[in-house]
């Protein structure tokens, strides 16, 4: 119990005294020991190097979880399931999500229909791009915010504490050269005082002896305070190499950092690569897809007797010969180019996007065919590829 009341008592003495030293070099009552250039301009990169990492860490996770209540809801899951030393389950993506109602409201709506079928491949496609999508947070979680929070919640911890300590050591340094600096006043004046030959009328020279014993005190005083301040350097100077060498391994740290860098690059590259092929990819299904508004509008130009001709027709009609083909007197439209169309035989019309063309229907043909013509040039052009106009 006395050792810690004691412990307890040199502690607060201790804080009191560095209390003391701080307010008074803030008031610019102390000195201040300054610490060499080559410190400070470290403890200043350091800093800056925390400042930006706590940045770029905090914009990287908004980045891959944008949603913020989501993402403070996984970091508290992450959290709890790293404190049971358990496994993160894996979470599905907004594109995955959407994805799985697409499919559900294609099997309500019929996946035969043309918006069913349309909504499969779609919902198929963003299933695609949230399994790149969970690779691609998986990946730069490894390759970059990992080294970040590493660096924020270790290294830095590390180095914040250290520098604490140095600034500790130098307030208590500061105090011994102020205590040494009042013992070496109060032992000059002492020493004035008993230089002075004493009255020999005096029968009881107080004065004198007082004197000269507060000048043996002081003389005492001087010398613990030399002790304590050679004491009080060592300290700081050992703790100012310990911080520095801890402020040097900061290059390291962006060195590491650089290469984390190019590795979130690299995944970023692939993602969006991926994510490109998949669209591309959705796109060409759709061009196979039936055009329902192109196929509506069709409709609406049959004319009643080619529709009879079409329903009387036998199953396996001649083969069309678009040379012979004549235009109809009633029913012919205008309709714009959407994409190019490299004709695949004699019997096709190559095209070119945004282009006008004309175009009509005639018995026997493939519901995704029109006859269009362009000046001279006549033959079969794909439904998929126009834009019917009024």
């Amino acid at each position: 119990m006395d050792f810690n009341v004691k412990k307890l008592a040199s502690g607060a003495g201790l804080f009191f005294t560095r209390a003391v030293q701080y307010t008074e070099e803030k008031l610019g009552q102390a000195e201040k020991t300054e610490l060499d250039a080559h410190l400070e301009n470290l403890m200043s990169r350091a800093d800056c190097t925390k400042n930006w990492t706590e940045k770029i860490y905090r914009q990287t996770e908004v980045l891959l979880q944008p949603n913020p209540n989501v993402s403070a809801g996984a970091r508290i899951e992450e959290f709890l399931y790293e404190k049971f030393d358990m496994k993160a389950p894996s979470r599905v993506t907004n594109a995955e999500l959407l994805g799985l109602y697409m499919e559900g409201a294609a099997q309500e709506f019929g996946a035969a229909t043309p918006y069913g079928s349309t909504l499969l491949k779609v919902g198929e496609c963003e299933k695609r791009l949230g399994a790149v999508e969970k690779e691609f947070i998986q990946t730069s979680a490894i390759s970059l915010l990992t080294p970040l929070r590493n660096f924020l919640e270790g290294d830095w911890r590390t180095i914040s504490k250290e520098r604490r300590l140095l600034e500790n050591l130098r307030l208590d340094l500061d105090a011994c050269k102020a205590r040494l600096k009042k013992a070496k006043l109060a032992e000059a004046k002492t020493a004035v005082s008993v230089s002075v030959a004493p009255d020999l009328n005096e029968t009881r020279p107080r004065n004198y002896v007082l004197s000269a014993s507060a000048s043996a005190l002081w003389t005492e005083e001087v010398e613990k305070a030399e002790q304590d301040l050679r004491l009080a350097q060592t300290e700081f100077d050992r703790q100012a190499e310990v911080t520095r060498l801890l402020l040097e391994g900061i290059s390291s740290t962006h060195i590491n950092h650089l290469r984390c860098l190019h590795e979130f690059v690299e995944a970023q590259a692939a993602y969006y690569k991926h994510c490109h092929l998949h669209m591309q990819e959705l796109q060409r299904d759709l061009g196979r897809l039936p055009d329902a508004f192109a196929l509506n509008s069709l409709h609406s130009v049959v004319t009643p007797g080619s529709a009879a001709e079409d329903i009387g027709s036998p199953l396996e009609a001649e083969p069309l010969k678009i040379e012979e083909v004549q235009a109809p007197a009633t029913g012919t439209r205008k309709a714009k180019v959407l994409y190019d169309y490299d004709a695949a035989d004699s019997s096709e019309l190559s095209l070119l996007a945004d282009e006008l063309i004309t175009v009509y229907t005639v018995p026997g043909m493939d519901s995704d065919w029109l006859v269009g013509e362009r000046g001279n040039q006549k033959g079969k052009v794909p439904v998929t590829y126009l834009e019917l106009l009024s």
